[in-house]
């Protein structure tokens, strides 16, 4: 039996063949093959994450946009706030000048005279 050596096999676990990376094709992204790819699907949370970080800066830009143009709108109100308030403040200042109020009082027929003498003051001593 000198013959009947028994040889040392080793088995070897196969690893799968790795398919070269071919990106860019067209073919593969209309046929699926591209995103079952093992790259890709080890990479799938960091694209979802990239993905979502880019809905929240597209939310971002237009929330900005909006209260910028809020903004500006309230600046326009605001100015023609400030335009009636003088304008308001400088009809009610002309309508309380003394000679004004005689007119007034004369056109609506209210019976009240004007005053020549100045007022007094009275003093009450204890």
């Amino acid at each position: 039996m000198i013959g009947d050596k028994k040889d040392n096999v080793e088995f070897i676990e196969e690893k799968p063949e790795r398919k070269e990376h071919k990106f860019g094709s067209i073919k593969d992204l209309l046929d699926g093959s591209l995103i079952a790819n093992d790259f890709i699907v080890k990479q799938l949370p960091f694209i979802v994450f990239l993905v979502a970080l880019a809905f929240a800066y597209i939310a971002n830009r237009y929330h900005a946009e909006k209260v910028v143009r809020a903004n500006v709108e309230l600046s326009k109100e605001i100015n023609d706030l400030r335009a009636e308030a003088i304008t308001t403040s400088s009809a009610l200042m002309f309508i309380s000048k003394q000679s004004e109020v005689v007119k007034l009082v004369e056109k609506r027929g209210l019976g009240l005279k004007e005053s020549f003498e100045p007022p007094k003051k009275i003093l009450i001593e204890k």
